[in-house]
């Protein structure tokens, strides 16, 4: 977590957007999108401004621990960085490569796993980040939020939602829904 002056974090947030940014264009001067299929689930990036203005408007600084699950490109886990203690849990190596490289050149302290999240404890961390790929009945993760979530559960889009957990306060940013569940 990085202690600064909401001036200092919007600069280094505007790095990691911009970061970010350069990848995404990258990616399609290849002819690729930012957005694939990861061999177990289905890699789509979040809106940095969405998530970062999220975050701003939870008092996300006010949480302990955070983790994305399934982090791909790690763009949350920088910008959560920015306000707490953060981890992101990705099980594709190209996609965590590319996050930890993004780490690495934005100097930003997070930590960054390449595991299948079904086999990371999450009962150490207050809030838990999803942008689910699948139904979470299908995914088998309901199951284990149920069994292991000690916080909430941010889940970002409205596509798939949990069927358990208890629905909270859904945020709107860039018409983007992001909504807390609890248990």
């Amino acid at each position: 977590m990085i202690e600064s002056t909401k001036l200092e974090m919007e600069e280094r947030f505007r790095q990691i957007k911009e970061g970010y940014n350069i990848f995404y264009r990258e990616l399609l001067s290849q002819g690729k999108l930012n957005c694939r299929d990861t061999g177990i689930g289905f890699w789509g990036c979040s809106s940095a401004d969405a998530v970062f203005e999220f975050f701003q408007e939870i008092n996300l600084s006010s949480f302990r621990c955070f983790i994305d699950i399934g982090s791909g490109d790690g763009i949350v886990v920088l910008i959560a960085s920015l306000f707490t203690n953060a981890t992101g849990v990705e099980f594709d190596k190209e996609l965590h490569n590319k996050a930890v490289e993004m780490k690495e050149k934005l100097k930003i302290h997070a930590e960054l796993m390449n595991h299948n999240v079904e086999d990371i404890d999450l009962s150490g961390y207050d809030i838990i980040y999803i942008n689910p790929d699948k139904s979470f009945t299908r995914s088998r993760i309901e199951k284990k939020l149920l069994n292991e979530m000690n916080g909430i559960l941010v889940v970002y889009n409205n596509i798939f939602m949990p069927n358990l957990l208890e629905k909270g306060k859904t945020f709107w940013h860039e018409q983007i829904p992001i909504t807390i569940w609890k248990k």
